[in-house]
């Protein structure tokens, strides 16, 4: 029983600081303060101390001795490391979960995609990527495989300290990605192949990521170029 609640207590800490690491209340670099954490929570140091544990493993959260633990700041090389993995990832869960969205989670999606096509004339980057991630989540929590959708989401968690930066970066990208959107919902309506539409979800992202890049370092060649 102790160690129920002891469960229950680190995984309500896991959740209220992921919360704030992703709308990054606490930002890049934030010290994470063991006891102020607990008071705000009311627990002992116990469970949060796993809670960070966790999120030092989903490199969202990194250690330093003598210094403590601290929300992870960006690294561009991370953040490449990140897009090509959830690319392949968030393909395979689009492609499986395709089967199994309801029509109102479709409509929904669209229904943000449109939202998105709004916000291009007085650009939000924030806002913008809000939607997204709402967007692709429709698309892909319907996965029946939890193991595929569980790093999916570890994913778009260690994107949380770029993300927000990465249409701002890339402002041109945000229209495109929009028109990717309505490409994505097409393929899943006519129940399109599997691959096919793993393909179009993985592509999708690895543009976001190469128009990222070609920005960086215009005169370096992406480390992943579409094959569509």
């Amino acid at each position: 029983m102790t160690e129920t609640i002891a469960a229950s207590k680190s995984e309500r800490a896991y959740a209220w600081l992921g919360e704030r690491i992703a709308s990054r209340e606490f930002g890049p670099g934030y010290r994470l303060v063991l006891g102020d954490i607990a008071r705000e929570l009311d627990m002992s140091v116990v469970p949060v101390r796993e809670a960070i544990r966790r999120l030092e493993a989903e490199g969202v959260v990194t250690y330093e001795r003598n210094v403590g633990a601290r929300v992870a700041l960006a690294d561009p090389n991370e953040y490449v490391y990140a897009m090509q993995t959830l690319g392949v990832l968030e393909g395979a869960a689009m492609a499986l979960a395709a089967a199994h969205i309801a029509p109102d989670a479709l409509d929904e999606a669209e229904r943000l995609n449109r939202r998105m096509h709004g916000l291009l004339e007085r650009f939000d980057p924030h806002q913008f990527t809000v939607l997204n991630e709402r967007f692709h989540t429709t698309l892909f929590e319907a996965c029946p495989n939890p193991h595929i959708l569980d790093l999916v989401e570890r994913g778009w968690r260690r994107l949380n300290n770029l993300r927000d930066s990465t249409f701002a970066f890339v402002p041109t990208r945000a229209s495109e990605s929009v028109e990717e959107h309505t490409e994505i919902l097409r393929l899943v309506r006519e129940c399109a192949p599997p691959a096919e539409i793993e393909n179009a979800a993985r592509q999708h992202r690895w543009r976001t990521m190469n128009a990222y890049l070609e920005n960086r370092h215009p005169a370096t060649s992406p480390t992943t170029r579409s094959t569509r």
